[in-house]
């Protein structure tokens, strides 16, 4: 009989790493026979045009796209990313270019926080954020969002009666799952707030150019630039199969970043970062693109809501989305993982709040995206989630 004295094991990160509920999801929605209000897939091919497929040809006709590239990124997207940041102004330097902005807030993470430091987020809050706090093991502390943001009065007692957090985590700008917008008046108390504890503040910023209205300045403009970080992409308006995003941040942060980045992938693909490049810096391209999506958006998110009142009556209780992707509705009773089954059942999916929180989740909400079907679609989703919610 042999004697088994070592077992393969792997690290306590990769241990601690919930799978993500919306790529669960990916696999049941691949039916077509389901209608997915589950993934965040912006409706990119929606707005396509031969531009893209023009760019693409142009970029990768010279050699130079398909050589290695610098840690930092291209250096044309450097400074075009930095000119979105325009008030105050960033610096180019202190701009790195990554494979979406889910790696970018990984990098910023691994940079600042060790294990068992403290780590403000809002309640909800971004799965993929939840994903990368859980693999380094931070102690996290979720504060509630209302109709105005993260409810800056109970972050300002936790840190009165001791809490020190490393980085306060926010998606302050048509939130993903909630959709809120964080009030003007609070960002500036946040900055306060920031710079009196001495924690970051994480600006994850992918839906600003998706707002049915203007929405507030960034939260850059009332941190403190030593605390300050935002991060970009190119996924929600261009292409997210391109993943390429961007973090800008003071250059105590970014440079021990750019090592981090270094020893995992050497540099974001050059090609893409050029690709990207040439789209976002083609005048009025890019602004025309955003605009079809965000009408296109408007639209889809007043269908869906129609459809739900007509379909679900009060079982169902949300606020109208103000832009983004995203419908964050509420069960009158009852859990939505225990709704999900017969849903899926009866040919709709959708994302169970449970998956948006490390701690007390909110399993009376569910996140619907109404940035991928169209309108017959959506109102038949709506029509089978009331048959499951019976």
């Amino acid at each position: 009989m042999a004697i088994v004295l070592h077992r393969p094991r792997v690290s306590g990160a990769a241990g601690r790493v919930p799978s993500s509920t919306i790529r669960d999801l990916l696999a049941l929605t691949a039916d077509d026979r389901v209608l997915s209000l589950a993934g965040g897939l912006p409706a990119v091919g929606h707005v396509h045009d031969q531009v893209l497929a023009d760019l693409a040809a142009q970029v990768l006709a010279d050699p130079a796209a398909a050589q290695y590239g610098t840690t930092e990124g291209w250096a044309p997207l450097r400074a075009w990313a930095a000119g979105t940041l325009a008030d105050p102004p960033a610096d180019p330097a202190d701009v790195r270019i990554t494979h979406g902005s889910q790696q970018a807030l990984d990098l910023v993470v691994r940079t600042l926080v060790d294990p068992g430091d403290a780590v403000v987020v809002e309640h909800p809050t971004y799965l993929g954020a939840a994903q990368v706090l859980a693999a380094a093991d931070a102690a996290v502390t979720a504060v509630p969002v209302d109709d105005d943001g993260i409810d800056i009065a109970r972050l300002a007692d936790a840190l009165a009666a001791g809490l020190r957090p490393r980085l306060c985590y926010l998606a302050p700008t048509y939130q993903n799952p909630s959709g809120v917008v964080m009030s003007a008046e609070r960002r500036i108390q946040l900055g306060g707030l920031a710079d009196r504890y001495g924690f970051v503040v994480v600006d994850d910023d992918p839906y600003r150019d998706l707002g049915f209205a203007p929405p507030p300045p960034r939260l850059r403009a009332g941190v403190p630039p030593e605390w300050s970080v935002t991060l970009g992409t190119a996924s929600k308006v261009l292409a997210p199969g391109l993943r390429v995003g961007w973090v800008h941040g003071p250059g105590w942060l970014i440079d021990p970043l750019t090592r981090l980045k270094q020893a995992a992938d050497l540099h974001t693909s050059t090609a893409a970062q050029r690709l990207v490049a040439e789209a976002v810096t083609r005048p009025g391209w890019l602004e025309g693109r955003a605009i079809r999506l965000t009408a296109l958006y408007r639209h889809r998110a007043g269908v869906l809501a129609s459809a739900l009142r007509r379909a679900a009556g009060d079982r169902l209780t949300f606020a109208a989305p103000r832009g983004g992707m995203f419908l964050w509705a509420r069960l009158a009773r009852g859990r939505a993982t225990d709704l999900l089954p017969a849903a899926l059942a009866r040919g709709v999916a959708f994302v169970p709040g449970a998956a948006f929180a490390l701690a007390d989740p909110p399993d009376d909400h569910l996140r619907l995206c109404f940035a991928t079907l169209g309108d017959d679609d959506l109102r038949t989703a709506a029509d089978r989630l009331a048959a499951a919610l019976h």
